[in-house]
């Protein structure tokens, strides 16, 4: 009798760990290096150009080591969720309007109408979504958009493409708009005020750069959007997708804009075009926003021919489902706070400094292109390393000839694109959030994106320097 075959057992594969994991082992990792970096620190002066508390460049200096204790990780996290709270708000009320504006059936017609518009020209449709996104986000931060990613992974799940091509119109095209820097309070005019630079002077080059990611940018989307609409399976998100709640295949079943549809449509486009406009004339944050979505699921709820208990009730459904989107915001921002915590940030914006001292002239730009973007990893907000860094980076571009306009392009570059891979940047997990979309798939499909961008970023700031771009 022959012996029998021993069983063969099947080898369990890599599974990527959830988003908060992840969250949760950097956090970790920010605590461990509190006990081996040294802390220090830049004196504070106040620039008397721009009038913001900028670092003095002569004056870092090691103090008492500050090692945060595993055991305050708790109190740390529930503190960033505390700070943040506006935000974290914004994106609850967000998830309620938009839920409203599908209970009633109105954003699954609008998709229907423009699906049936569009099918056959994604060339046409993704370049123009996207184009609208970077032209608003050269004033703006993306996280104004983040209750747009339901609407768009709609109309990308519609159109046959995945979810990663709904967030990518948003986020890649938000991405050029802010880190080019053409128009950007935040970024751009702080670290011209701290370099003596004349407002928004050098703007022809940065809109030059605006064009130049733009079109890359919108082939490389786009060549990807064609790879899932021919094998859906190739898709990141495949599994996720075919169960998603803004998924629907029978376009016949959304429905036509009949009369109330309409009007909740214009209440939704009354709601954003106000919070545009307040943002960018009227200094609106992140409460005001979240008003208007509070008063738009209101009145959605009664346009929609909703009852007042019906409206609580889709109202609380829609805030639901925003919940994971919150927390994944409280998890990120509590890394930068443990950093702070152990008085590291200035340390590693020192040593970042050393570093690039030691390089050439000619690749002193793309040194501060890398430089900023590891530096973005622990001080996430652009006018704050704005204020970090320029006074550091703008004697030492003058010592190796370096023009100061270069060096500000460089900042821009850096503090900006790296935002859209990093888990500890809101608006990119804020809109992940929003769309559902883990945050290891999505950088499954960005980080040759991301690459690109930095050799893209690499050879204009060598162009820049080439040029002598100025003044100064």
């Amino acid at each position: 009798m022959s012996a029998q075959a021993a069983p063969q057992t099947k080898k369990k594969g890599f599974t990527m760990p959830h988003t908060f994991v992840i969250l949760v082992v950097i956090i970790l990792i920010a605590t461990a290096l509190t006990w081996v970096i040294p802390s220090g620190e830049y004196a504070r002066i106040e620039d008397p150009v721009s009038g913001k508390k900028v670092v003095d460049a002569t004056s870092f200096s090691y103090v008492e080591n500050v090692r945060v204790n595993p055991l305050n990780l708790p109190s740390i996290i529930i503190k960033a969720f505390s700070a943040n709270a506006d935000l974290i708000t914004l994106i609850l009320l967000s998830g309620a309007g938009i839920h409203m504006l599908t209970a009633t059936g109105s954003l699954q017609a609008l998709v229907a109408t423009i699906v049936r518009r569009f099918s056959n020209r994604m060339e046409v449709f993704i370049p123009l979504l996207m184009l609208v996104f970077a032209l608003i986000c050269t004033t703006q931060g993306v996280n104004t958009f983040i209750a747009f990613a339901p609407i768009t992974v709609m109309l990308a799940l519609s159109l046959g493409l995945d979810s990663i091509v709904g967030v990518g119109i948003i986020l890649l095209g938000g991405a050029i708009g802010f880190s080019t820097g053409t128009l950007n309070v935040s970024t751009t005019l702080v670290a011209q005020k701290i370099a003596e630079l004349p407002n928004y002077s050098g703007i022809g080059y940065r809109w030059i750069c605006f064009a130049v990611y733009y079109v890359i940018t919108c082939a490389l989307l786009v060549r990807y959007a064609k790879k899932i609409k021919k094998n859906p399976q190739l898709s990141p998100t495949y599994d996720l997708d075919q169960s998603s709640e803004f998924r629907n295949a029978d376009m016949d079943s959304f429905g036509t804009l009949d009369t109330r549809k309409i009007l909740c449509i214009v209440a939704l486009l009354v709601a954003l075009v106000t919070i545009v406009y307040g943002c960018i004339n009227l200094g609106w944050d992140f409460a005001e926003q979240s008003a208007i979505f509070l008063v738009l699921s209101v009145v959605v709820g009664i346009l929609g021919g909703f009852d007042a208990n019906r409206i609580c009730t889709e109202f609380m459904n829609g805030t639901k489902k925003m919940l994971s989107a919150a927390f994944i915001i409280m998890f990120a921002r509590a890394i930068g706070s443990v950093l702070s915590a152990g008085v590291i940030t200035d340390t590693i914006v020192h040593a970042m400094a050393v570093v690039l001292t030691g390089l050439p002239a000619a690749l002193l730009g793309v040194g501060m292109l890398i430089a900023n973007t590891l530096i973005n990893v622990v001080l996430t907000s652009g006018s704050g390393q704005a204020a970090a860094v320029m006074p550091i980076m703008i004697p030492l571009a003058d010592l190796l000839g370096v023009t100061r306009q270069t060096c500000i392009l460089s900042f821009n570059f850096g503090d900006g694109f790296c935002n859209y891979i990093l888990p500890t940047s809101t608006a990119l997990m804020g809109i992940l959030g929003a769309a559902n979309v883990p945050y290891d798939r999505w950088v499954r499909f960005m980080w040759k994106i991301f690459l690109a961008w930095l050799a893209v970023g690499a050879v204009l700031v060598v162009i820049a320097q080439l040029l002598q771009y100025g003044p100064m």
